[in-house]
């Protein structure tokens, strides 16, 4: 039960919405009052379009539990969409979303995470807000929910760039149990740091480069 109710989570976190479909309705099929179950189950469906089904999970949602708040929330979203198609809304990921650029682009994992209930309700994809907040970085949803902070080295060199003008995007990358990763773009480079990457090759693991060292000097003796 509980693996297929942590498989049931991951599916939908990581928007593979067949297969949350398949396992949040065996969950319901074990337990019919399983009101996180509708409620991911409902979300899958909104992200096919398939709004009718959703809205009348939630409203199934609220008879158990009247002041379930994620079923309220996402019944109140779709209250005026009957005659619109919605599909994963904001949050819809193309080849470009995760498209990694040299020295503008990074994938951070979250320092002080928020609680899984939480990260529960994220989606891949979704946009997120970074902030400046006494010397560090904090990174919230659209309803300036905190979610986490970035590594303090992170958010050292980064509030150099923004309180200069940089200006960056981020979404979320990755949810697992009490781990969030986000992906962050630099959208806008200020004139004054136009030579200075915001993730400078200094952030790679120090082993690949030593690697990528190893490869070279092996090149120039085999050349010499």
């Amino acid at each position: 039960m509980n693996t297929l109710n942590d498989s049931a989570i991951q599916a939908t976190l990581s928007g593979n919405w067949k297969q949350a479909i398949e396992e949040n309705l065996r969950l319901i099929k074990q337990n019919p009052t399983d009101v996180e179950a509708m409620n991911r189950l409902a979300f899958a469906y909104t992200m096919l379009g398939k709004l009718i089904d959703a809205k009348k999970l939630y409203r199934k949602v609220l008879k158990i539990d009247s002041a379930n708040p994620i079923a309220q929330k996402h019944l109140k979203r779709l209250g005026d969409t009957s005659s619109r198609k919605v599909t994963s809304q904001s949050y819809h990921i193309t080849a470009h979303t995760f498209l990694e650029e040299s020295g503008k682009t990074k994938v951070i994992t979250l320092v002080n995470p928020a609680q899984s209930r939480t990260l529960r309700t994220l989606q891949v994809g979704q946009p997120v807000i970074l902030t400046i907040k006494r010397h560090k970085i904090f990174v919230l949803n659209e309803a300036k929910q905190f979610l986490g902070m970035l590594p303090d080295n992170v958010s050292m060199r980064l509030i150099k760039f923004m309180q200069g003008g940089n200006t960056y995007e981020a979404c979320i990358k990755s949810i697992q149990d009490k781990d969030l990763m986000i992906f962050v773009r630099e959208t806008k480079r200020a004139g004054k740091f136009k030579s200075m990457p915001s993730f400078p090759l200094s952030d790679i693991p120090r082993q690949i480069l030593d690697l990528k060292k190893k490869s070279q000097d092996d090149d120039d003796e085999s050349e010499a």
